[in-house]
């Protein structure tokens, strides 16, 4: 029994001494990691509250009016005789302040055939706007109002990526103003399938609904890298593929119609195979007395170069004519059989119709 005691009173001294060594001695054989409460650092809550308060008042809400040219009869029933009304849908998207001085930029699909349009700002006032002009190439235009109103910041197209994040801020369904969110998924669609279009896109999945339209895309920083313009749907709402017009378009057309009241573009009567896989661009038709046609250039030619620039796909020949001026000579590079030869082609003012 003493045996036993003995024992039992030296494991429990055992016991305690390697309690307390334990975790000296097994330091390098057993790898516990711990949060140490005090000096971890824990993500903080994702938000963008900033970025939308830099850009909130720079973004009006749009409604529109247009008399229809029909005759609606109606029974007047404190004359009690037939009277004639006229029809005036309403329609509602969204703008931009881009301007100190009131310039709004917007869709003009927007206000095409407006006869009354009207803009509400971030505070709730209502503004009379009068049309400083349209690009409907692009589906854009320019509006103004005679108070000024805080302009967004301009971002820059080639600091966009595929997934930054992007935010749409417009007035959606025109429930007031919304902010949705969404990833960059391109930044130079094209929707075209022939290739000819002045028009490319930037590519989100921020909801865009009907009345976002000519409402700001904007980067993390709240500059504006595109204007809202169109969705892909099965049922007319938001499916999460949303395009918008790139910043540097927008800029551009921005600048001709404040300079000119419209957008001039050149143009020197080229229509090409958008088919054509070879190498440069294949013409294959020319306007008749064309600026083209009156050089020398003819059917079947194929362009390599346009200011000595190779060129491979027609959105980027149209680039370079459709930023030139009338007058202005553009130098072609082309093919013919197995010869090459340049000639100069003076650019004439683009035809509206």
């Amino acid at each position: 029994m003493k045996d036993l005691r003995n024992y039992v009173i030296t494991g429990i001294l055992i016991g305690g001494f390697l309690y307390l060594l334990g975790p000296k001695m097994f330091n390098n054989s057993i790898l516990i990691n711990e949060v140490n409460t005090e000096s971890s650092t824990y993500s903080k809550n994702i938000s963008y509250h900033d970025t939308v308060r830099k850009v909130n008042k720079s973004v009006v809400s749009i409604y529109t009016k247009k008399t229809l040219n029909k005759n609606i009869f109606f029974i007047d029933p404190n004359e009690r005789r037939l009277k004639r009304r006229d029809l005036i849908p309403t329609g509602q998207g969204s703008g931009i302040v881009v301007t100190s001085k009131g310039h709004i930029l917007t869709n003009f699909h927007v206000i095409a055939g407006s006869n009354e349009i009207l803009i509400r700002d971030f505070a709730g006032n209502d503004h009379s706007a009068a049309v400083i002009g349209i690009d409907p190439f692009t589906d854009l235009a320019v509006l103004k109002i005679k108070k000024g109103l805080n302009p967004i910041t301009f971002g820059n197209i080639n600091n966009v990526r595929v997934g930054d994040v992007s935010l749409a801020i417009g007035n959606p369904l025109g429930v007031g103003q919304t902010i949705t969110l969404g990833i960059v998924s391109a930044t130079d669609k094209e929707l075209s399938p022939e290739g000819y279009s002045y028009q490319r896109y930037v590519q989100t999945d921020a909801a865009i609904n009907p009345g976002n339209s000519g409402g700001a895309l904007v980067n993390t920083n709240g500059e504006l890298i595109g204007i809202n313009t169109s969705i892909v749907s099965k049922g007319g709402g938001s499916d999460g593929i949303g395009f918008a017009i790139p910043i540097d378009i927008a800029k551009y057309v921005l600048t001709q119609i404040l300079e000119y009241g419209e957008v001039i573009r050149g143009f020197v009567g080229i229509v090409a195979d958008p088919n054509f896989r070879g190498n440069g661009i294949m013409i294959t038709a020319l306007y008749e007395n064309g600026p083209a046609q009156n050089s020398g250039i003819k059917t079947r030619d194929i362009i390599k170069k346009v200011n000595g620039i190779k060129v491979d796909k027609i959105k980027e020949m149209q680039k370079i004519i459709g930023k030139s001026q009338p007058g202005d000579l553009v130098e072609f590079e082309v093919q013919r059989n197995s010869d090459r030869y340049t000639v100069n082609v003076e650019v004439q003012k683009m035809p509206t119709n």
